[in-house]
């Protein structure tokens, strides 16, 4: 078939322009909320806080993710994919720089809580956005494209706590954390609303037909649950580790960590996302297209569940660093598929809601394990507590063994 021929080369300036919009969005979403992770330890010391209630702020902002997930997704079918974006973008971008400025506890947890409401109404609208306006052939690429990028996002908030921890403090770092507010201007200016959604919009569709209910329907409720647990577990093991390696990597090795410097983390960070988590999610589509989307995710967990064990075994520096890549591969990559197969699987009409709760929703109900992994890292050190985190990944790919395989189709 000549459709099968399509090309990154043969899309539309309107499509590339969608498809920088989401994933600069995605990548700086990625920049403001793990900025927290890597200055948790300072957090602690400066308060005077445990690790469990560090990671109860960490609780907190996923939980809002979850409500902001389906939440922009309300309002993305409401006023367009474009104004919604620019709406999460702004949200997560000054509720950063408002963390820096926070003088209590609870004052950086209610800013954080915002930031989540953002982060999470984020990825629903950008991932909408580019399976809406980009060709299906090409549909599973774009968004692990999208999806990569988190890992940019993650690799330079690394490289800029970094550098800020070491010369000033922690307040600063969230700072840095507005700049993603100017990108705002650009997809106001040069990013089209997605002409599946116009054609809704001013369709003469039937109110019943919009109902959220519907994907608890057939033939989408077993898909929405699939999808809801994979991401569920996924999102409790990646999570519950990314959020405490920064500090696993810092601490002491009489508090449970590896005892190393600061450069030392942040060049460990570094590696770890753009040799592991960056081309996880880059390569997710082309695998995906290769073995299909189910088996991908299958696969991807699995082999994600047995190297965390090995990673929580390790103790020497280069077996960190070298077993770090490949569990941020797997353990990140398999997320590109959820937003592959929600695109698929989804009507237009109740899309991105669709992809709101079955991602962002699934973050609410793992939000609990940055408290869940502080508290047993308190306990019993945080190399034992991400054995909790293999078991959850495991738990993941059993819940992708009930996926369809989408590759090829898209509900109007």
């Amino acid at each position: 078939m000549a459709a099968t021929s399509i090309s990154f080369s043969s899309v539309t300036p309107a499509q590339r322009r969608t498809l920088i919009a989401a994933a600069l969005g995605w990548l700086l979403d990625g920049f403001d909320v793990m900025l927290y992770a890597l200055v948790i330890t300072a957090i602690v010391a400066d308060f005077g806080i445990t690790k469990a209630t560090a990671g109860k702020i960490a609780t907190l902002t996923l939980l809002a993710s979850g409500i902001g997930g389906v939440f922009f997704g309300f309002v993305a079918d409401r006023i367009g994919r474009t104004k919604a974006l620019m709406l999460s973008i702004l949200t997560y971008s000054l509720c950063s720089f408002a963390s820096g400025l926070a003088t209590s506890v609870a004052m950086l947890a209610v800013f954080r809580f915002i930031l989540g409401l953002g982060m999470g109404g984020e990825w629903n609208t950008g991932a909408t956005l580019v399976a809406e306006t980009w060709p299906a052939e090409l549909r599973a690429k774009a968004i692990s494209v999208v999806q990569s990028t988190w890992a940019l996002g993650y690799a330079a908030a690394a490289l800029v706590s970094g550098f800020l921890l070491k010369y000033y403090d922690w307040r600063k770092v969230f700072f840095v954390g507005v700049l993603p507010a100017l990108i705002v201007f650009w997809i106001r200016k040069d990013v089209p609303e997605s002409e599946m959604w116009l054609e809704r919009k001013h369709g003469t569709a039937a109110t019943p037909n919009t109902k959220f209910s519907e994907i608890f329907s057939r033939p989408y409720l077993k898909t929405t649950m699939a999808l809801l647990f994979m991401n569920f577990f996924g999102m409790f093991a990646w999570w519950g580790l990314f959020t405490w390696i920064p500090s696993y990597l810092q601490l002491p090795v009489s508090k449970g960590g590896r005892g190393f410097d600061i450069s030392l983390m942040t060049i460990m960070l570094v590696a770890l996302n753009l040799t592991g988590m960056f081309p996880g999610y880059g390569t997710f589509g082309w695998v995906a297209d290769k073995l299909g989307r189910k088996k991908s995710c299958v696969l991807y967990t699995l082999l994600a569940s047995l190297l965390v064990l090995l990673y929580a075994r390790a103790t020497d520096p280069r077996m960190l660093l070298l077993l770090g890549t490949p569990v941020a591969f797997f353990a990140t990559g398999f997320f590109s598929g959820s937003g592959i197969i929600g695109s698929e699987v989804y009507p237009t009409r109740v899309r991105a809601r669709a992809l709101g709760f079955t991602y962002n929703g699934a973050r609410t109900i793992s939000s609990i394990a940055p408290t869940v992994i502080g508290y047993f890292g308190q306990k019993y050190g945080l190399g034992s507590a991400f054995y909790l985190c293999s078991a959850s990944l495991f738990l993941s790919m059993l819940s992708a063994t009930q996926l369809p395989e989408t590759e090829g189709k898209i509900s109007e």
